[in-house]
């Protein structure tokens, strides 16, 4: 396995709302330099087999992973899983209840937007790819696919906004569910993203302190949607109860302008990351 070398631990395919399949974001990765990815697709582990096979023989080491929906009050709050047993039946049972909540959700977006504006539910399913995580990105992608909007980013400032009218939660876990449930499958959970909204967004002490206790490994710091103060107040949690600081880009390929290796994870981390991970192993290309 290669330490030596970047180390980018979120990364998305379109299994789920990435636009390069497994194969293509491994040689993405390699054609960026970095010596170890882990791949986190939305609520599915879909694109682990092939993103194993993409990397055999390239040096690339491939952690599997998975990025899973969780609900924090009327918040939503992803969770990263690394090393979990992909078979366990209650991460089987719950992701897939996730997948069939978020593509209903869709499905009645669509519903609300169509009265307004071209889209059907054929043009988002045109966007995604079989069996992969159905969501509000592939929404984004039919709008500007129909030139309602010039990208994803736009959609989701303008028709796709939460204030729109157009948005629906949709079912997911609490985030002390989710961290039990990846424990549980011999999994390490990392707290993603925590601070996109300010140090007053982030999920209070109390609640990190729990999370802790259940088994939470660390929070992503170093990731370019955390603010400058939301991350001075992810340190400070991280200090208080001893959880490990990662770094990613959350790259999506070319639906997001995040670059692979534009935030990174310290060796020594992920050398703990792995240690602790019992229900699935790292693949060394």
């Amino acid at each position: 396995m290669s330490v030596l070398r970047p180390i980018d631990l979120h990364t998305h395919s379109s299994v789920s709302d990435g636009t390069e399949s497994p194969a293509e974001l491994v040689r993405a990765a390699i054609d960026a330099g970095l010596g170890t990815i882990a791949l986190t697709d939305h609520d599915s582990t879909a694109g682990w087999q092939d993103a194993f096979d993409a990397a055999s023989g390239t040096g690339l080491t491939v952690i599997p992973g998975m990025e899973l929906s969780t609900n924090y009050g009327p918040a939503s709050v992803h969770m990263l899983a690394y090393l979990f047993d992909p078979m366990d039946a209650t991460i089987v049972a719950e992701t897939a209840r996730i997948r069939d909540g978020r593509m209903h959700r869709a499905e009645r977006i669509v519903e609300r937007i169509a009265k307004d504006y071209g889209i059907t539910w054929a043009d988002v399913l045109a966007q995604s790819v079989d069996g992969g995580t159905i969501g509000r990105p592939h929404i984004a992608d039919a709008l500007v696919a129909n030139g309602d909007v010039s990208d994803r980013s736009a959609a989701f400032k303008t028709i796709l906004h939460w204030r729109s009218g157009y948005y629906e939660k949709y079912y997911a876990p609490s985030p002390l569910a989710g961290v039990r449930m990846i424990v549980g499958a011999g999994g390490v959970p990392v707290l993603a993203h925590p601070a996109t909204h300010g140090r007053y967004r982030v999920i209070e002490d109390a609640a990190i302190k729990e999370l802790k206790d259940a088994g939470l490994f660390g929070l992503e710091i170093h990731h370019r949607d955390n603010t400058d103060d939301g991350k001075q107040r992810l340190y400070q949690l991280a200090r208080k109860f001893g959880l490990e600081v990662t770094g990613s880009s959350d790259y999506h390929g070319v639906g997001k302008p995040n670059r692979l290796g534009e935030n990174t994870t310290e060796p020594a981390v992920l050398a703990r990351l792995i240690a602790a991970g019992t229900g699935s192993a790292p693949f060394v290309g």
